[in-house]
């Protein structure tokens, strides 16, 4: 058999492909369908099988695309309610393919409807688990997607309760030298504490994992239930789509609506601009959130524009604007996009320079807002009268920022800050805000 990993640094989302005697089955595959059908070309197979170990939350699926044009059959829990054609693959069902077969078994914790996926070889034996957001390397995935979202929802705590039982009933009972593949690795919002490792063993998770610890049912919720990220704007949107099939990768990017260079936008629309930080403050349409083409575009743009808005993309280049709107599509977030434009008409609004010395000087002169999240700013606090808003709230909370002082934004390094900078620039005409930008590095230990 051959196993391949494929890694989305963006969303630290990992899916599988799978091939045996000319037969690939994939595991939770990624939005662009191109890197499979380029592996399927590399090993001279066939995309026969697509398994879903659940409706996810971070990231739009393309296995209805694969069903569609090649045939395959889409394997996914009778708990999800899929809308698109698929055969139920529950506890206790498996199927074969070439000289390996997989096996289903039932891992709610994360969600409700939560599978993972056992691997036997040829002898039948228990080679990998494919785990999803149920396992990760060094952690488990976080139980409370699911009070708002899908077909089954269910409270966090409940959730939490479940993941304790899939350890102690599903996961504890496997062999060490099991390989584990999980759905995603550090930095993902699907989890708190993911290894920066690509795989593992359930041995090695025994020993290392948290989760795999003799705690009672009680001491594991709470520890489950503690830290978690914050849930973006997209995550129910994306669950939904994932639920129902995602329209197909090529078609809708080509739906996207490219406007002219230098084309004029609509008066209050949301526009997104891509360019780097120097660039925007040099001019920028009033009201453009800037946030830059970086790691975490898609995870920001996604946490920052809701899925019932519609919004513009502004980018610098033709080039960067077809990376960017392949970045929007892994959320399906390109679908929301009114209209993509390379140096719009417009950008006269200009952004203020900061003075780190006239700061240093009399720092009580302004109103400092940290953007970074409660947990950073509970854990690493920089300076003692900084007003938390983190900035997936920003556009919801800009009133709550006192006016009268310049109005200073600061993040842990500069690119959340740009963002954050120009929504309060936007929502706050009355007031100078400035942006701490990478300076703040400097500031990072305060003696209290």
């Amino acid at each position: 058999m051959n196993i391949r990993q494929f890694y989305d640094e963006g969303l630290a989302h990992a899916s599988y492909a799978i091939e045996s005697e000319g037969k690939i089955a994939l595991v939770d595959p990624g939005r662009n369908p191109q890197q499979y059908y380029d592996f399927a070309d590399e090993v001279n197979g066939k995309i026969v099988a697509v398994i879903e170990t659940h409706p996810h939350a971070d990231f739009v699926s393309s296995h209805l695309e694969f069903h569609q044009n090649e045939g395959a059959t889409i394997y996914v829990s009778k708990l999800v309610g899929a809308e698109y054609p698929h055969e139920g693959f529950d506890e206790g069902d498996s199927f074969s393919m070439g000289n390996v077969s997989f096996h289903s078994l039932h891992t709610p914790g994360h969600s409700p409807d939560s599978i993972s996926i056992l691997l036997k070889d040829e002898n039948g034996r228990e080679h990998a688990l494919f785990s999803g957001d149920t396992l990760f390397i060094g952690d488990v995935g976080r139980p409370d997607l699911r009070e708002k979202a899908g077909n089954l929802k269910a409270q966090r705590a409940d959730l939490a309760k479940m993941m304790y039982h899939t350890v102690q009933d599903k996961l504890k009972p496997l062999a060490d030298d099991v390989l584990v593949f999980p759905a995603h690795g550090a930095g993902s919002l699907c989890g708190k504490n993911l290894s920066d490792a690509r795989q593992s063993t359930i041995g090695e998770q025994r020993a290392t994992n948290w989760a795999f610890a003799d705690l009672d049912e009680s001491t594991f919720v709470d520890s489950l239930l503690q830290g978690q990220p914050y849930i973006p704007k997209y995550f129910g949107y994306d669950v939904a789509m994932n639920k129902k099939g995602a329209p197909a990768f090529q078609r809708s990017i080509s739906n996207v609506s490219i406007w002219p260079e230098g084309s004029i936008l609509p008066e209050g629309a949301v526009v997104i601009d891509t360019r780097t930080q120097d660039k925007f403050a040099a001019g920028h349409i009033p009201g453009a959130i800037n946030i830059m083409n970086g790691g975490k575009f898609e995870t920001w743009l996604g946490s920052i524009v809701g899925p019932e808005e519609n919004y513009f993309l502004v980018a610098e280049s033709a080039a960067e604007l077809e990376n960017l709107i392949n970045k929007a599509s892994k959320i399906g977030y390109e679908q929301l996009i009114k209209g993509a434009v390379v140096n719009p008409a417009g950008m006269t609004e200009k952004g203020t320079s900061f003075d780190v010395e006239a700061f240093s000087a009399n720092p009580d002169a302004y109103t400092i807002v940290d953007i970074r999240s409660r947990d950073e700013h509970a854990n690493s606090p920089i300076f003692d009268n900084s007003i938390n808003i983190p900035l997936q709230e920003l556009r919801e909370r800009a009133e709550e920022i006192p006016s009268g002082k310049p109005v200073l934004i600061h993040c842990a390094g500069g690119y959340r800050s740009a963002a954050g900078t120009s929504i309060v620039a936007g929502l706050k005409k009355d007031a100078e805000v400035l942006d701490f930008s990478e300076a703040i590095k400097d500031f990072q230990v305060v003696a209290h």
